[in-house]
């Protein structure tokens, strides 16, 4: 893993690049505490390790005494663990048309089911070609009645909004309702 010279001076200052007149020192094997920077860089050199400033905001600036290329892998790997953490947001989106009919709405409404019980999001809209966007209103019951057929599985995020040829709405997963019904036959087997 190599690390460009010049992006390591932005992240962090390290030994002779510290400018304060004292840090407040920490890291394993040494003393915490206040003392001038001069000091603390000879601690450093003594331990055969680099003077990092890790808070330069603080007053005065703490600075570890560690090996820097170590620091620096444990930030990286800090950084991809909190990544891996980070919950990615899926959108499915389901279309339908202003005169769907029964069977139709029924197949997207068992498929809307488990895109919300897999965690992701669904964008539901009616697409009106031509005239039809003269049954705006059909549109709005069918997504209203889509919502409220999917009431026990997701929240509505945002309420049937035309925006150009599309009537849209957006449902969000609900947690608890879709994590316990899972957990309670496993208990009783």
């Amino acid at each position: 893993m190599k690390i460009n010279p010049r992006d390591s001076k932005e992240l962090y200052r390290i030994n002779e690049r510290i400018r304060v007149p004292e840090v407040r020192l920490v890291g394993d094997n040494v003393e915490q505490g206040v003392y001038p920077t001069r000091e603390a860089l000879r601690i450093a050199e003594n331990l055969e390790l680099d003077l990092v400033e890790i808070s330069p905001t603080a007053t005065p600036p703490v600075c570890r005494v560690i090996d820097y290329q170590k620091f620096l892998y444990q930030q990286k790997k800090r950084q991809k663990e909190q990544k891996a953490k980070s919950v990615k947001v899926v959108v499915k989106e389901i279309r339908f048309g202003p005169q769907t009919d029964d069977h139709d709405y029924n197949f997207k409404l068992k498929h809307a089911k488990n895109f919300l019980e897999e965690g992701s999001k669904v964008k539901a809209y009616v697409f009106f070609r031509g005239r039809s966007i003269l049954f705006k209103e059909q549109g709005e019951v069918l997504l209203l009645r889509f919502a409220n057929d999917l009431e026990d599985y997701a929240r509505v995020e945002q309420l049937p909004l035309l925006e150009g040829k599309r009537m849209i709405i957006m449902l969000t997963p609900k947690k608890v309702a879709g994590a316990a019904p899972k957990k309670e036959p496993k208990a009783e087997e």
